[in-house]
């Protein structure tokens, strides 16, 4: 696999462990104001919803921060809440009717790699409204985003335990932000020492970053993603990895309990078993899968 993944692929164990951190509303606590502040206007204004700027409002957090689609990639996250949002009530009634987005829908079924860039390359060969459209929307955000975003540091308790975790683990972000937002919030805060590489979108889905980097270089035992999206846990799995959720609203707790014990657990061989799946329950119970103007 030759192009950005090349640098994980290569990637050799300095350390006996292998520690995945993910950074928007993981490391820091950055998912609340990109989603309420850059994503969800750059939506409403992209896609003519002022007039139901509300619903359009409550289905894009419910999406992106209060259910277990939480922390998924940006354009599957755009089509899912399109297509909640043409089920409410609120919408039919004003006449308003959500965009079509069947076009970009098979774009991100076909694509391996959802990312602007990517984006990019396939209006050169299909310039559709749709595509354009949300190609317009994203550049919104990103644009919002370096304006917006900044002086947010991280939970306080990382700073305390990547210094630990470095002595015994490699350690590398595991994201599906852009890699320059990445690279400027862990750089001003001075996190990039500690990690080995920072790894975004541009190098493919968490799944891949993980068995690139880690599956069949470490110990299955001794690999561990930590996160705070059922998109986490899936990548997890798939590399065949543990799992340490950092679970929405709760999560200063949670790094708590991350350093002043499963990280020890992790490193001596005891965090696999009962121990990680009481933290997986009070995961799970967390993230709804369904609306709440859906009923019951």
């Amino acid at each position: 696999m030759q192009g950005p993944a090349q640098k994980l692929k290569d990637l050799k164990p300095e350390k006996d462990f292998f520690i995945g951190f993910d950074s928007d509303g993981c490391v820091f606590d950055s998912m609340g104001i990109k989603h309420k502040e850059c994503f969800c206007p750059a939506f409403i204004n992209n896609y003519a919803l002022q007039g139901a700027a509300g619903a359009a409002r409550e289905t894009w957090e419910f999406v992106n921060l209060y259910s277990k689609t939480r922390g998924i990639n940006r354009f599957p996250a755009l089509i899912r809440a399109i297509k909640l949002l043409s089920s409410r009530p609120e919408l039919t009634s004003r006449g308003i009717t959500p965009p079509p987005v069947d076009e970009l829908l098979a774009w991100t079924e076909r694509e391996k790699r959802l990312s602007q860039d990517t984006l990019n390359a396939e209006l050169q060969v299909n310039a559709h409204p749709q595509l354009q459209r949300a190609l317009a929307w994203s550049k919104d955000v990103n644009a919002a985003v370096k304006k917006i975003v900044r002086n947010l540091p991280p939970y306080p308790q990382v700073k305390e335990i990547l210094p630990r975790a470095q002595k015994q683990a490699d350690l590398m972000v595991v994201s599906q932000t852009p890699a320059a937002a990445l690279e400027r919030e862990w750089g001003e805060n001075g996190l990039t020492p500690f990690v080995r590489v920072i790894a975004g979108q541009e190098r493919g889905t968490k799944t891949e970053h993980l068995q690139l980097a880690a599956e069949g270089k470490y110990a299955p035992e001794r690999i561990l993603m930590i996160g705070d999206a059922p998109g986490d846990l899936k990548a997890a799995r798939a590399a065949g990895a543990l799992f340490y959720p950092i679970i929405p609203g709760r999560e200063e707790e949670s790094w708590n309990c991350f350093r002043d014990e499963a990280l020890e657990r992790f490193f001596r061989g005891t965090y696999a078993g009962s121990y990680q799946q009481d933290l997986l329950a009070a995961f799970d119970a967390a993230l709804p899968e369904n609306p709440p103007w859906a009923g019951a």
